[in-house]
């Protein structure tokens, strides 16, 4: 029997997933930085990519490695101080044109942009989809949520 079909180990996505990113802000305008935390740090290996927007001035990306997929997630917004149900409904209503992201609400009732990828699915150009379609989402959707989480300061 060979070992040809085996899946690769953590640690060879770990370092797939680091040369990805760090190749993919090689001459990228667009990104800001990128780390990788120390080993230690958490039970999983995470990474941030923090990419320059225009509709919001940064957005950041989490990536975290589990056992079998990786998890994504970005800040969108903190929790709407008016008009609540409004901006999750627009969310909500958002969530059926998105591919490979939904939106959610985290901690303290702040929006977020999350997705999760099997590990047998995950290489360069998913990994290049996944960041592209989480800037492209958060840069559509920003300008109408915030408007509306926050309307009376537009006013």
């Amino acid at each position: 029997m060979t070992d040809y079909h085996l899946p690769p180990s953590l640690a060879e996505y770990d370092a797939s997933i680091d040369g990805w990113l760090y190749g993919f802000a090689d001459g990228n305008p667009l990104v800001e930085a990128i780390d990788h935390g120390e080993p230690g740090d958490g039970p999983e290996p995470r990474w941030y990519v923090r990419l320059k927007g225009d509709e919001k001035e940064h957005i950041t990306i989490w990536f975290t490695l589990g056992q079998r997929t990786l998890r994504y997630e970005a800040y969108v917004l903190p929790a709407p101080a008016e008009n609540v149900a409004a901006v999750y409904e627009t969310a909500l209503r958002r969530n059926d044109r998105l591919v490979g992201v939904h939106f959610a609400i985290g901690v303290e009732d702040a929006l977020f942009l999350r997705g999760e990828l099997p590990l047998a699915a995950l290489n360069e150009a998913e990994l290049d989809r996944i960041i592209g379609s989480i800037y492209a989402y958060v840069e559509q959707t920003f300008p109408v949520l915030v408007r509306l989480a926050f309307a009376s300061r537009f006013a």
